[in-house]
């Protein structure tokens, strides 16, 4: 018997070292599907961080074609705006190329101080009649180039091939961008002074010196409409222009925001003087103004804003219109920008009390026609309108 156990022992011991030699096999098959399983649990994507790369390696297939540029020097960012961008705050730049299945794509990203320069520069180089774009906090494309801004940063893109992709593209590049929290993601205070009826978002500009406020040929203000010297940019002044489409015939409406009242009050005498004088050699027009109805010409105070419209619009038009101006202390979001997160909340909970009232109301309204209704019922069956007094009982009869 005790030899029968040990053979029992010694088989049941062979029979198992098959399975202790494959146990170490099927570990490779374990490890083979751990990243799936962690691929499939993997979270949401993080938001960009203010120490993050201004441009990624790789988005959306796009992969660097050479390593990011980044630059310091406006003039090695845009060479031919070099003043401009010098005007609008670079702090710096990165020049980025891209590449995927043979096509490739040039992106710039610009960044500068605060918000305000970021958007004046996306005005400077955005051209007139370019069509809006969803993309950042606002966008315009020309054929296969586009532009956008998001935060304090501007960025130039040029696709050698447009797909209908492309504007999704962007949009996964635009969440990459780190955007900086506070001050300097506001946009311009002045934008908000703009009035937006009849207006084309897509021709605001915006400048903070004589060489944007002239803008690149071709842009949404290509000459400014009053002499940079009269403007007053040596005094700390800021311009925001816009196109309007007024029923008359088109207007131009330029704000200018002096650091305070009385600045504003003996410069406005400056511009009116120049446009009481009319053109002349010893103080010429500039183009837009030329080009003027001078009946229309006008110039306006509201505290620390002086308001000029210009263009083609009856007298009348052109005074309804400048008559909109009026300063506001309060921080207003950029023209056809979207609403703000507090824009949207004051929104919804004005919805929500709307619905309560309108579902009170209805609620009045149905109670009134059914009580109403049966009042009458009972008043031409020769009733009480009301049911209160009658004597009706249930009448058991148990004899």
């Amino acid at each position: 018997m005790r030899n029968h156990r040990l053979s029992v022992l010694l088989l049941a011991a062979v029979a198992s070292s098959p399975a202790l030699e494959a146990a170490p096999q099927a570990t490779p098959s374990v490890k083979a599907s751990a990243p799936q399983q962690s691929k499939a649990a993997a979270p949401a994507k993080p938001a960009p961080k203010l120490d993050a790369p201004l441009l990624p390696a790789s988005f959306s297939g796009w992969e660097t074609s050479a390593p990011l540029k980044p630059v310091a020097d406006p003039a090695q960012a845009d060479a031919n705006s070099a003043s401009a961008l010098k005007e609008y705050g670079l702090t710096d730049a990165v020049l980025a190329d891209y590449a995927r299945n043979g096509e490739t794509l040039k992106v710039r990203a610009l960044r500068f101080i605060d918000a305000s320069g970021a958007y004046g520069a996306y005005s400077y180089y955005r051209h007139s009649g370019w069509p809006k774009e969803q993309i950042g906090t606002g966008a315009a494309s020309d054929h296969n180039r586009v532009l956008f801004w998001v935060g304090n940063v501007v960025v130039d893109s040029t696709f050698s091939h447009v797909t209908a992709m492309s504007a999704s593209e962007l949009r996964d590049l635009a969440s990459t961008i780190p955007v900086p929290a506070g001050n300097k993601s506001l946009a311009p205070p002045i934008l908000g002074n703009l009035p937006q009826r009849d207006m084309d978002p897509q021709t605001t500009h915006y400048a903070l010196g004589p060489v944007g406020y002239a803008g690149p040929e071709g842009s949404a203000n290509p000459e400014g409409v009053l002499p940079p010297a009269i403007v007053g940019f040596d005094r700390g002044a800021e311009t925001a222009t816009a196109t309007y489409g007024l029923r008359s015939g088109p207007a131009t409406l330029t704000i200018i925001n002096y650091p305070t009242p009385q600045m504003a009050a003996a410069q406005a005498q400056v511009i009116a003087a120049y446009l009481k004088a009319g053109d002349s050699p010893q103080h010429p027009f500039t183009k837009p103004l030329k080009d003027s109805n001078a009946t229309a010409l006008e110039v306006r105070r509201s505290g620390p804003l002086v308001a000029i419209v210009s263009g083609d619009p009856i007298a009348d038009d052109a005074h309804k219109l400048i008559t909109t101006v009026h300063f506001d202390a309060d921080i207003s979001p950029i023209p056809g920008g979207g609403d703000t997160e507090i824009q949207k909340t004051a929104k919804l909970i004005v919805a929500i009390i709307t619905l309560v009232v309108v579902m009170f109301l209805a609620a009045v309204l149905l109670a009134l026609f059914l009580g109403g209704g049966r009042a009458a019922y009972r008043y031409l069956r020769g009733k009480p309108i009301s049911s209160v007094y009658d004597q009706d009982f249930t009448k058991l009869d148990l004899e």
